[in-house]
């Protein structure tokens, strides 16, 4: 697991739920130290994070905390709806399509990771496509990365062709493959013995379901193969997330000397609730 990404899982999990989204650089060390990050490497990563504009440090005395800034509360309130919302219901068989131009390759390459997160699939080079109406974000994404485009919506008028597309825009074979793996892994594993392992086998956990967002474009049911494993693969990660909630908790809170707030119950009847700073 890549500190940085140990990073935000903990403070997705836990430490935005601590004051106004904080952990004092000391207790951050020791929780990263359970996953093998050197006290060393976590002030180095913590810096950089804060130069990239995700953190603010306030210090009392020779204590540093680490604060969360307005960007990333931002990327945690998006990452953690895609990650405990799970929704495949019903299509109007409308697409978004865009088509871009040539531009800057920079501008073109942070695009291209955006539009993957708000679920486009690559039909060709300079063709994008997503179910549903998403002309707003993928227009704002535009213009904003300054990336000739024409955005519009679209139908086939036939389901044959519509599941078509949603082959050829993403591999649905490899992605349920994926969440077939996760199953056999999560499904029915056996309570941890400490607070510690609890918070450990927690934190793999997120960071294993937390890379699906980013290829699952959560298509229609109607489009999607028989047998699609993603619904299992949610149910499997909410219960196991939720077992171990209190002993992770418990780990974090004797670590850090933080008292984690109530408001990290991330889902009620599978599905997301509102995750502001006030929880």
């Amino acid at each position: 697991m890549r500190p940085r990404s140990l990073v935000f899982t903990l403070f997705g999990d836990y430490f935005r739920y601590c004051g106004d989204g904080e952990v004092p650089l000391r207790g951050l060390s020791d929780v990263m130290q359970l996953f093998d990050v050197e006290p060393a490497t976590t002030r180095v990563v913590m810096s950089r994070l804060r130069a990239d504009g995700w953190f603010e440090t306030r210090r009392d005395g020779r204590l540093t905390t680490y604060v969360l800034s307005g960007k990333a509360w931002q990327l945690l309130d998006e990452g953690r709806e895609r990650i405990f919302r799970h929704v495949s219901g019903d299509w109007s068989g409308q697409w978004t399509l865009i088509a871009t131009r040539a531009g800057d390759r920079s501008a073109r390459d942070e695009v291209r990771k955006r539009l993957t997160w708000l679920g486009f699939g690559q039909l060709q080079p300079a063709i994008w496509v997503a179910p549903g109406d998403r002309l707003a974000a993928a227009r704002e994404l535009m213009d904003a990365h300054g990336v000739g485009s024409d955005v519009f919506l679209s139908r086939s008028g036939d389901l044959g062709r519509d599941r078509s597309i949603a082959a050829r825009g993403w591999d649905l074979d490899a992605l349920d493959a994926l969440y077939g793996t996760f199953v056999e892994r999560h499904d029915g594993n056996a309570p941890t013995v400490s607070d510690r392992d609890a918070l450990v086998a927690r934190v793999r956990l997120t960071d294993e379901y937390r890379r699906f967002p980013f290829t699952d474009p959560d298509l229609p049911a109607a489009l999607l193969p028989p047998g699609w494993n993603a619904p299992r693969a949610h149910e499997v990660f909410v219960q196991r997330h939720g077992d171990l909630r209190e002993r992770a908790t418990a780990a974090i809170e004797q670590l850090t000397g933080l008292t984690v707030r109530g408001a990290h119950r991330a889902f009620l009847d599978g599905g997301a609730v509102g995750f502001t700073r006030e929880g």
